[in-house]
This record gives C-alpha cells, sequence and structure tokens, in this order.
C-alpha cells in the first residue's frame, strides 16, 4: 500500500499505525517529526503532479483541509482519494478507524482505544464561557459545528459563537471584547498566537494559550489533549 497524506494529524495517525505505508505527504505535516517522506506541498496548493509521480494506491484528505478541486482532479486522474469529515470527537474516533483500515491496518491500533477512553468521562459540570480566535488580521473566530469546539465543550469550554451561521466568522475585536467572555483561548496554529502576540488584544480577561495540535488535531495527540488542554486552561486563571 502507498499512501499520500494531505492532512497532519492522518499524516502522523497512519505513519504510527502501518509504518511504511505513507510515500508522501505536506510541508505541514510535522509529525512524527522524523518522517521520512516525499513533500508535496500545502495542504491547500498540494503539487498534484507530485503527488501523481509517487503513484499512490490512496490519497487521504479532508473536507475542510482541502480543496474540492484538487481532490476532483486527482480521481479523474485514477486515484484512490478517501475524504474525512469530522466535526466532533466521536466523528473523529470513526473516522480514524476508517482510514486507518484503508491504509492497511491490521486490527484497530493500541493508541486510538488509549484517546478513546481518555475523552469517555463526563463533560465538567462547572463551565466557563470564550471566545477562541484562530486568526488575526482580520480577527477570526471559531463558529458552528467545528471540531475544536467540540473539544473544548467537552472539557468545560463554551465559545460564544457555536451558532454563528459561519463556521469562521470574521468578528471585529470591538465585537468579540464586548461578549465579555470568562476568558480567550488562543492556539498556536493556524494563526501562531503566543505571550507576546494576542493576549494584548484582550487586556482584563484571562488569556489561555493552547497547542493548536492538540485542539485541532484528530490522532495520536488525542491520547495526552484532555490533559494539556485541561492544564493550559487553568493555567489562564493563575
Amino acid at each position: 500500500m502507498r499512501v499520500v497524506s494531505l492532512v497532519p494529524s492522518l499524516t502522523e495517525a497512519v505513519a504510527e499505525t502501518v509504518p511504511g505505508a505513507l510515500v508522501g505527504a505536506t510541508d505541514w505535516c510535522t509529525h512524527p517529526a522524523e518522517l521520512d517522506v516525499t513533500r508535496i506541498g500545502g495542504t491547500k496548493n498540494p503539487d498534484l503532479d507530485g503527488v501523481l509521480a509517487l503513484a499512490p494506491d490512496l490519497v487521504i484528505a479532508n473536507e475542510e483541509e482541502n480543496r474540492a478541486p484538487d481532490l476532483a482532479a486527482l480521481r479523474a486522474a485514477g486515484v484512490e482519494v478517501q475524504v474525512t469529515e469530522v466535526r466532533d470527537v466521536p466523528q473523529a474516533f470513526r473516522e480514524l478507524a476508517r482510514v486507518l483500515t484503508a491504509c492497511g491496518a491490521r486490527g484497530r491500533p493500541r493508541w486510538l482505544d488509549e484517546a478513546e477512553e481518555a475523552w469517555s468521562g463526563p463533560p465538567p459540570t462547572v463551565r466557563e464561557t470564550a471566545v477562541v480566535p484562530i486568526w488575526r488580521r482580520p480577527w477570526m473566530v471559531l463558529g458552528r459545528d467545528t471540531f475544536a469546539g467540540d473539544v473544548l465543550a467537552r472539557l468545560g469550554v463554551d465559545h460564544l459563537y457555536a451558532t454563528h451561521p459561519d463556521r469562521y466568522p470574521r468578528i471585529p475585536l470591538d465585537a468579540l471584547r464586548a461578549r465579555r467572555p470568562d476568558l480567550v483561548v488562543l492556539p498556536d496554529e493556524p494563526y501562531r498566537f503566543t505571550a507576546d502576540d494576542g493576549p494584548e488584544a484582550f487586556a482584563g480577561i484571562p488569556a489561555a494559550l493552547v497547542s493548536g495540535r492538540h485542539l485541532t488535531w484528530y490522532g495520536p495527540s488525542l491520547r495526552e489533549a484532555p490533559r494539556v488542554l485541561t492544564e493550559a486552561l487553568r493555567a489562564a486563571h493563575r
């Protein structure tokens, strides 16, 4: 089986579960750090000729991270493309099992069971509200029906734009501050918020700097995501 992955979290999942199956991955596929495969560009602008040159048996993609015209072009060239849709944590587990089976996994990997166990507890009864920017200039935040929003909800954080018509709405900074959230959650991807870039825009509001990989990736990182994210959320109130 020769697999090209266009999704960083799926790359990590396949690399850990089916060693040797991956022959190509995007430039954004940073885990595992030692992954030695051909790089085929970004998630939004893959080198399609480069993908085809690898003669993959399967390309794995995601309906949000990858562009439909690119996937259609690969299919038109005769390549099998499997596309995931992940809007919440349970769906992530189902899609991971499906993709790993398609990539040649012999049975269910232990890390996937460990990840499900890590997320099996009830959500906290004490809850707080948040805004969750994913970009600035312009400011964009989590809106409706997002995986990251479901992750936070399961950790006791209800983001204030969960019912917005858009999944990633553009909201002026003054409007974000006017909602008076209990905290602002600032991931380090896709925009790299840091202690010096982000919190100053929300003066007086506790800021949680969180790992984007643990907030938005669905793969082996889900094993540790509840602990890592909970620690970061608690640190915002210290």
